[in-house]
């Protein structure tokens, strides 16, 4: 009775063992794979917009959420049985060679062909789950295209073709899985084969010696039982393999990631630079940019923007004028010149900085999922009602606001395509307002948007501007006509700068520009 009490507290306590590996190993690989998820999201956040232009969204979606779950049965699982099946082999081994060592050495005589049959098998199985996570990310990058490209998709009438295109990627990955199949369906064989090859080894060897009566027939039984139990964790081991190799494929596209260092560089100084309160003047000096090799887009661009002025950058499809707007907020760093802020070079300073004093209006405004309350005060720390109707006011949101049932908190999803273009612009303007910004960056785009929409979004943008610095892209010249000042590109250079009269009354390249748009 005693020993069957022992017996049953052994298995409670062996169960309590158990479940507490299992509980802990869950939460450290799940810890690990939050940890690592967030680093990567961290890293990738903090990249230049270059390194965006270069990978496809699919891509970097792949990486952050297929290929930090590929690694969860590593952390979990593989990890703890491989120190077990490790431990379990040492010790096998220690008793076999205390046994009878040349019946161990014999048994061990295949080891060498498993080791090389091992890294045959790491190297193809590598391989292999290589491209998987190539195929994957393919196949995410294709479908984001096709969902974000749907109107012109069913337009053209391309669907037939696009799903010729992803049928292709999918069964390029459906091949690839395959050939993960053929080396681990090969492999396992080769394990079993193995253990089989030293058992017959062991009874051949130890058979004789038997029939000599140098060893006996319990020894012979006994290594035989060893050798069983010794391949038994190898057999584990190969079968964790291939999720090993699976792991370690992902891992190299991640750290692939990581080790990417696609950030803006801050410019060390000696002394830290003087506090930025207010933007007083803002100076290019000799700025030129390429965004490909010696392709310069922008050439020796030299320009001062005074507090309180708003300029116009006007000119030619291609000649600059965005690129001249992402140097502003440092997107990109200039290929030579620089750009100074109160005589301070911007990139002795964090880019939050001078950020935080700028707003951004883009041409095609994006919007993020959640209310229009979220889009518009994320960050504007506005805790009065009162102030935040004040700003749906001053950007001309309050009918767009009426209309919807839910005002304020009306959800926009897909970038707030349920909204039309001229009314997500009323609310990047608004956005714009909460954020109290010292100068705004606008990207004119009103050719698409009714006249009622668009002298709303005038009114909002003269508001806006006042008393503040700004720049304006302007696309059409019959908006900009009351700027302070007009800058003209041409071909990646400033060729004619000036106030609408003045442009006019020399009757240069502005003044064709308008002929062109009346």
């Amino acid at each position: 009775a005693k020993m069957a009490v022992v017996f049953l507290a052994i298995v409670f306590f062996n169960f309590i063992l158990n479940f507490t590996q299992k509980m802990i190993m869950e939460y450290s690989g799940l810890m690990i794979m939050h940890d690592l998820r967030m680093k990567l999201f961290i890293h990738i956040q903090n990249l230049a917009i270059e390194f965006f232009t270069r990978n496809p969204v699919g891509r970097l979606v792949t990486r952050v959420t297929n290929d930090v779950q590929n690694m969860h049965e590593l952390f979990t699982s593989v990890i703890s049985l491989v120190f077990k099946d490790c431990f379990l082999l040492v010790g096998i081994a220690s008793v076999m060679l205390v046994l009878n060592w040349k019946l161990a050495l014999v048994s061990f005589t295949v080891l060498p062909i498993v080791i090389f049959a091992s890294a045959k098998f790491s190297v193809k199985a590598r391989d292999v789950f290589r491209t998987l996570r190539i195929k994957i990310a393919e196949i995410n990058t294709r479908f984001a295209e096709t969902i974000e490209g749907i109107r012109v998709i069913q337009l053209l009438g391309q669907e037939a073709k696009n799903y010729k295109k992803f049928n292709q990627l999918n069964h390029e990955n459906y091949l690839a899985g395959m050939r993960q199949i053929h080396v681990l369906a090969l492999f396992m064989p080769i394990i079993e084969l193995l253990g089989v090859t030293a058992a017959a080894l062991v009874i051949f060897y130890g058979g004789s010696r038997v029939l000599n009566d140098t060893l006996s027939l319990g020894t012979l039984v006994a290594f035989i039982s060893y050798i069983r139990m010794f391949f038994r964790p190898i057999r584990d081991l190969a079968e964790k393999y291939n999720i090993l190799q699976n792991a370690m494929s992902s891992a190299e596209r991640i750290l692939l990631i990581l080790d990417t260092e696609n950030t803006l560089t801050k410019t060390r100084l000696q002394i830290s630079p003087p506090a930025l309160d207010r933007i007083r003047e803002i100076r290019i000096e000799d700025v030129s940019f390429s965004y490909i090799g010696d392709e310069k887009v922008l050439k020796n661009i030299t320009l001062q923007i005074n507090a309180g002025e708003t300029i116009a950058v006007v000119g030619p499809t291609g000649a600059g004028k965005t690129s001249l707007v992402n140097l502003m907020p440092r997107f990109y760093d200039p290929t030579s010149g620089r750009i100074l802020i109160n005589d301070i070079d911007i990139r002795t300073l964090d880019s939050a900085v001078f950020r935080d004093k700028m707003a951004l209006v883009m041409q095609e405004p994006f919007l993020f999922s959640g209310t229009i309350r979220q889009n518009i005060f994320e960050k504007a720390g506005h805790t009065t009602e009162e102030s935040v109707q004040e700003i749906i006011d001053a950007a001309n949101c309050r009918t767009l606001i009426q209309r919807l049932p839910d005002g304020l908190e009306t959800v926009l999803t897909g970038g707030g395509k349920s909204i039309s273009s001229g009314e997500r612009q009323l609310i990047s303007i608004a956005r714009a307002f909460a954020r109290n910004p010292q100068l705004i960056l606008f990207d004119e785009a009103t050719s698409y948007i009714d006249s009622q929409t668009e002298q709303w979004i005038q009114e909002a943008l003269e508001k806006l501007m006042k008393n503040r610095t700004a720049m304006i892209i302007a696309h059409r010249l019959s908006t900009v006509r009351h700027v302070d000042r007009i800058i003209v590109l041409n071909r990646g250079r400033i060729i004619e700068t000036g106030s609408h009269a003045e442009l006019m009354g020399r009757q240069g390249f502005y003044y064709r520009l308008s002929q062109f748009q009346k």
